[in-house]
């Protein structure tokens, strides 16, 4: 393997771990809040409203049961509306954050259902606001949770990002695509794919043992 395509390898890993943080990052922007207001607004939540959770429910609904590759396509002219262009590690945050939220927005509600209601009872006893209750008990209780839907949600992303390589997305993936689908170059399909594994458990170790540090259940 000469000099040349090292230099590609090393680019198609940071320009993957660009579009995974990236959209995960953004996709966390977007869905927390969603995440939270699925919460409040749900029959058991802080302060029901049936109309709201249903549109957002429906909303989330339709995106989730998109395949990715197909959303990408289909997110092709809203992409270059946003980014001025439909192809490269940039552009396929688009896609990849408008996946991710839906799916954020759920692990995040779930997260918040697993909390013990009275730790939330206890919260109002004492004069606590919702907004208080939120920030300061909710998140809080269901931290170690959180961490771990963060971690699988970022694990997910970075399989993503590899398959926007079929349609010219950028980093690993679209090298494996290139030259290892195209031009019949197996070494260099072999290594893309050992890296990305590579990736995406230091990424799932990092990540759950962050969790299970965060879990005072375990203290």
């Amino acid at each position: 393997m000469n000099e040349q395509v090292i230099q590609m390898l090393l680019e198609g890993i940071r320009d993957t771990l660009y579009m995974t943080i990236g959209s995960v990052l953004i996709g966390y922007v977007v869905g927390l809040p969603m995440g939270i207001l699925l919460y409040v607004t749900n029959e058991k939540g802080l302060r029901p409203n049936a109309a709201v959770y249903r549109v957002f429910d429906f909303v989330i609904n339709i995106i989730r049961s998109i395949p990715f590759l197909i959303l990408l396509i289909l997110l092709i002219p809203f992409t270059r509306f946003v980014v001025g262009q439909s192809y490269g590690s940039t552009a396929t945050i688009v896609p990849l954050v408008i996946c991710a939220a839906p799916y954020i927005a759920r692990v995040v509600e779930s997260s918040l259902n697993e909390v013990d209601t009275g730790v939330i009872e206890a919260a109002r006893s004492m004069g606590a606001s919702n907004t208080q209750i939120i920030f300061k008990v909710l998140l809080v209780e269901a931290r170690t949770s959180l961490m771990t839907g963060f971690t699988i949600t970022t694990g997910l992303l970075l399989g993503y990002s590899a398959m926007s390589g079929t349609v010219g997305g950028g980093g690993l993936g679209d090298i494996a695509v290139r030259y290892g689908y195209y031009r019949w170059q197996t070494d260099i399909m072999i290594v893309t794919v050992v890296l990305l594994i590579v990736i995406f458990q230091i990424i799932q170790n990092v990540g759950m043992k962050i969790s299970i540090k965060s879990d005072k259940r375990k203290r």
